[in-house]
């Protein structure tokens, strides 16, 4: 049974963020009283192996919603075949100043200014060990805001050894817009450094663990042809386990008209579908197979999904699709790819 629609009009008249924390809440509700068994998709056993994981079914969910792992089991309970937790930095940090959410319905869009609110990877990781879901457990690692962009390497070396042993893949996220130069990672020295130490550091704890953790970076949309062979070529050079394609844009094209287009942050949901379809088609082409792609941005249907399978992604994840269609988007997903 499809409860989403009778409480989307609620929740969407209450502002996008107190909205955000309201459905958390509810759906850990649901999940303590067993009520997330209605929402259990009847096709969710679909297995796909990359990375050396076999994920339950090719649907996850993106990080961001869950940035501190404090709702595990209740997203779980919707039947994804994986997720990703996160964004999480090596301290606490509260985020841009609200407003900092906005909804774009007409568009089938949101804006977010978020800038990695979270308590911090200490927090985050003691809700990993509480949680009792035993899926694929992505963890999207970020730097503190007021980390210079200089010492970025240190902040996700923390993160990268913090998280090791209990994720099953870990997320390095160089594509946010909410944080001041942070997409400068993607490019020239810097993104070199980063991958260097990280990869580096990855087979260090793969000895102290006895555990290899993937290692994925995570995207931007707003990308030059150029700018995605350059990636292309690092990910190969620097042996990269997976790549997220893609995050949010900064690009307004799609919404100019609307009474938000000129608010910061990166725009996510329908208009940003195309670009990131395009980036995972570019991707593929380079990558020729060797480091698998996760498809996010824009997917809102089967259909959606399925485009991006085609394009080259081997899975996908979904985030403002859920805040638009609700769980039943996981189950069209599974019905169509």
């Amino acid at each position: 049974m499809n409860l989403y629609p009778l409480l989307r009009p609620a929740l969407f008249s209450l502002d996008p963020e107190l909205a955000h924390n309201v459905t958390l809440k509810l759906l850990k509700l649901a999940d303590i009283t067993g009520l997330s068994v209605l929402n259990q998709p009847s096709s969710g056993h679909k297995p796909v192996t990359i990375m050396g994981l076999e994920f339950k079914n090719p649907v996850g969910l993106a990080a961001g919603l869950d940035k501190n792992g404090d709702y595990i089991d209740a997203l779980a309970a919707l039947g994804f075949g994986f997720l990703e937790i996160g964004t999480v930095t090596p301290r606490a940090q509260p985020g841009n100043p609200k407003p900092r959410l906005f909804r774009l319905a007409e568009h089938k869009a949101i804006i977010n200014r978020m800038g990695f609110n979270n308590l911090g990877i200490d927090h985050l990781l003691e809700q990993v060990k509480q949680a009792n879901y035993q899926g694929i457990l992505g963890i999207n690692i970020g730097k503190n805001a007021d980390t210079p962009i200089k010492n970025a390497t240190d902040d996700y070396l923390i993160g990268l050894r913090k998280s090791y042993a209990l994720a099953s893949y870990i997320t390095l996220n160089i594509s946010s817009p909410n944080t001041k130069n942070l997409r400068q990672l993607q490019q020239g020295e810097e993104i070199k450094q980063l991958l260097s130490s990280l990869k580096e550091e990855q087979l260090v704890l793969q000895q102290t663990h006895n555990k290899y953790t993937p290692l994925v970076v995570k995207i931007a949309p707003d990308l030059e042809d150029s700018e995605i062979l350059h990636i292309a070529k690092l990910l190969l050079d620097f042996d990269l386990d997976g790549v997220i394609a893609t995050n949010t844009t900064i690009s307004r094209d799609a919404i100019k008209d609307h009474k938000f287009a000129k608010e910061t942050g990166g725009l996510s949901g329908a208009p940003v579908k195309d670009q990131s379809t395009y980036v995972i088609a570019g991707l593929s082409a380079e990558l020729n197979g060797k480091i698998p792609i996760i498809a996010a941005g824009g997917i809102l249907s089967g259909q959606d999904a399925q485009d991006k399978l085609t394009a080259g992604a081997s899975l996908v994840q979904i985030y403002s699709g859920l805040i638009y269609r609700g769980p039943q988007l996981i189950e069209d997903i599974l019905l169509k790819v």
